[in-house]
């Protein structure tokens, strides 16, 4: 048996090849819709190279899939015959008319191939399309297409499919200068579209975009295997088949940050404020420490998009503030972000201190209106740390007693001796004590170690090389926490502190870049040179680094 087939594999090899006299170019399907693949196959009756042809010349009005290449031999009666294949899928990037060149090898040409690509709309009027149901197609949709730069929407794309669908994988939505990341899990269900009652796959989307202007989302691709239904009618063991499809693209515009604007941009849906106390009072001691913890939650926000707080602390309180926490949840098929803000309060002084109001500015996405997230100013009580007790003496009157004076005794020597006694034993007492203090070790100065930890510019050198505009203004608002002691919450606030007018101008230019308006990009090599020649100066400005002692004695 083997002999036989090495046989007939030599005589294949040495069979001579045939002579092109037939190309020939096809399409699965005229008219098509647009999101619905369509197979080009191109058929030559000899043998020929994989790569005989360019497909890329399509690109200009479709989306080109790898193409796949096929060749085959029959032998029949002595005769030999050959063929090769080559099918490539198609996906249309709009409606209208096309027109798929030929395709020449070995001097013979195809066909050009009037191709027709109707939208939705068209084909609900029957404009031409086959009345045959379609078994599987994407639609897409976008909750607003209006936006604002890092306005957050949800992109949605559902997969409907009329038949048994083996295994697939969908991509993902494509926006430049833009964050998309998946929200939650699939759904699946069943829907009726134009009487025929579809499974549905469905997958959403927060997209936030990042740069103002017009712009057009890529639409996501189904790539998969489905049961050949065809096929199955006449065989039991049914064959699959590929299918592929594309949702339509749909255009958005961005608009620019409302000059305008007070304070840190944010856009959201609804944003809170909530403010606890541990341990819930409203009267504080002196020198007793207390919590106060404010929880900052936002609606269709990413967590990295939160601002810091400004809490604006009276003096006469004493404050450790921890590193604020951000986190995110799915809620609902929406995105809810949080960050809370603690803070170690210590009163120094008795009295009424008065808690200023916090106020947060941001944009609401629902009205298109400027709102104000706020907690109430409020009124605390500072009580004087509590006197030790001190134990009260009560004198009692002494009863009245007629005493006879003693006659006065003749020998002073009880007294004089016990007075010499004392004088001698307190003078001992001074010696010894003068003595074990000269004899006393060498005490050693306390060693005080930085409560803070040392800044490390790695991290921002290797922010500035990655061009990272939002995780630079991180690590300097973490080096005016740490290394100056300055809770600034922004680029404008460090840049207001003695020592930084030589920076100011290149914190102008980062805190424009993280907001900005036009395509331009930050340039961080740049900033990270004048960041090495404006440390000495930063470095006269830095204050103490070591905290206050919690439970000041």
């Amino acid at each position: 048996m083997v002999t036989r087939i090495l046989l007939l594999a030599a005589l294949l090899l040495c069979l001579p090849l045939q002579a092109l006299t037939q190309l020939t170019a096809t399409v699965d399907k005229n008219p098509a819709l647009r999101g619905e693949s369509i197979t080009l196959e191109v058929q030559a009756d000899t043998r020929a190279a994989a790569d005989a042809f360019n497909f890329r010349v399509l690109e200009q009005d479709f989306t080109v899939m790898v193409p796949s290449v096929s060749q085959s031999t029959r032998i029949i009666n002595g005769n030999a015959s050959q063929s090769t294949s080559w099918k490539v899928v198609l996906l249309p990037k709009r409606s209208g008319d096309f027109t798929i060149p030929a395709f020449s090898l070995q001097g013979l040409s195809t066909k050009p191939i009037q191709l027709q690509v109707l939208d939705a709309t068209q084909a609900a009027a029957g404009a031409g399309a086959s009345s045959k149901s379609r078994e599987l197609f994407l639609q897409s949709r976008i909750d607003q297409p209006q936006l604002y730069v890092q306005q957050l929407s949800y992109y949605q794309v559902t997969i409907y499919f009329d038949g048994e669908l083996q295994r697939g994988s969908l991509s993902e939505p494509q926006l430049d200068g833009a964050d998309i990341q998946q929200v939650g899990q699939d759904s699946e269900g069943t829907e009726l579209v134009n009487g025929i009652r579809y499974r549905t796959i469905t997958r959403r989307y927060a997209i936030t975009p990042q740069r103002s202007g017009n712009f057009t989302i890529a639409p996501p691709t189904f790539s998969g295997e489905m049961i050949d239904r065809d096929n199955a009618r006449y065989n039991y063991f049914a064959r699959t088949k590929t299918v592929v499809q594309q949702a339509e693209a749909i255009d958005i515009t961005v608009s620019p940050v409302p000059e305008d604007f007070p304070g840190n941009w944010l856009v959201a849906g609804l944003v809170t404020l909530n403010e606890e106390w541990s341990p819930d009072i409203t009267t504080l001691k002196q020198g007793e420490p207390v919590t106060r913890t404010i929880t900052l939650s936002a609606v269709d926000v990413a967590e990295n998009q939160l601002p810091e707080l400004t809490q604006g602390f009276p003096e006469g309180l004493r404050l450790y503030q921890e590193q604020p926490q951000a986190k995110s949840a799915e809620r609902n098929g929406r995105l809810v972000a949080q960050k809370i803000f603690t803070t170690a309060v210590i009163a120094n002084k008795s009295g009424e201190l008065e808690l200023p109001e916090v106020q947060l500015p941001w944009w609401n996405s629902q009205t298109n209106q400027l709102a104000m997230a706020t907690l109430p100013a409020r009124t605390l009580t500072v009580e004087a740390a509590a006197n030790q007790p001190v134990n009260e003496i009560t004198v009692q009157p002494l009863p009245d007693v007629n005493l006879t004076p003693a006659e006065p005794d003749n020998s002073n020597w009880r007294w004089n001796h016990i007075s010499s006694i004392l004088l001698a034993l307190w003078l001992v007492t001074l010696l010894s004590a003068w003595w074990l203090w000269q004899r006393r070790p060498a005490s050693q100065p306390a060693v005080t170690t930085a409560s803070r930890v040392t800044f490390n510019s790695t991290k921002l050198k290797q922010v500035c090389q990655r061009n990272d505009a939002a995780q630079a203004k991180a690590e300097l608002l973490r080096f005016a926490h740490q290394q100056l002691d300055q809770r600034c919450s922004s680029l404008s606030e460090i840049a207001a502190l003695p020592g930084f007018a030589g920076l100011k101008p290149e914190l102008e230019q980062l805190n424009a870049a993280l907001y900005a308006n036009s395509d331009s990009s930050w340039q961080g090599a740049d900033f990270w040179q004048k960041w090495l020649q404006h440390q000495p100066s930063a470095a006269n400005s830095k204050q103490a680094s070591t905290l206050s002692p919690l439970y000041p004695t």
